[in-house]
């Protein structure tokens, strides 16, 4: 159910994730906020996308989303023109691209080193210790438990045997 143009805030920022979710699947087209570091990750059937500053979501590019996932102090603002919009595309496409770069990679335990390695560039520690592994993994094309390896760090492989 598309939501009434009119009554739409000009920003959305500290919406929970149901309220969030509506307004992504309601048809208008929102920017992620260009002048500060966040983003989401929105869930789809059978894999994630990531949208960072200055991306495009909602309208009909995110109508098949079910979940999303704030990264940062998540901030949305509705593009004022057709070019804003426009380019708001255009970098949205950029974000994507940026992720296959990282699935070109054949062995799936350094695509997942290379997505968390690309977010660790970008978020805190904590921002990316909150995301879960399933996320990366439908991000990136390889197992949650392929994320989980990749997230221990050298020297601190434990193996845990039944006695």
């Amino acid at each position: 159910m598309p939501l009434d143009n009119l009554s739409l805030p000009p920003i959305l920022e500290g919406v929970n994730t149901e309220e969030l979710l509506d307004y992504i699947r309601g048809g208008q087209v929102w920017m992620v906020n260009g002048r500060q570091r966040n983003g989401v990750i929105l869930c789809k059937p059978f894999h994630t996308e990531f949208a960072g500053p200055g991306a495009a979501i909602g309208g009909h590019l995110d109508l098949d989303c079910q979940g999303v996932i704030p990264m940062g102090k998540l901030s949305l603002v509705r593009p004022n023109s057709s070019p804003e919009r426009q380019n708001a595309y255009l970098i949205r496409r950029q974000w994507i691209k940026l992720t296959q770069q990282v699935t070109d990679k054949s062995l799936p335990l350094q695509r997942a080193q290379m997505i968390l390695t690309q977010f660790e560039t970008y978020f805190d520690q904590n921002t990316i210790a909150c995301i879960p592994d399933e996320a990366f993994a439908l991000m990136v094309g390889v197992l949650p438990y392929t994320v989980r390896l990749a997230r221990r760090k050298p020297g601190k492989l434990t193996t845990k045997v039944k006695s």
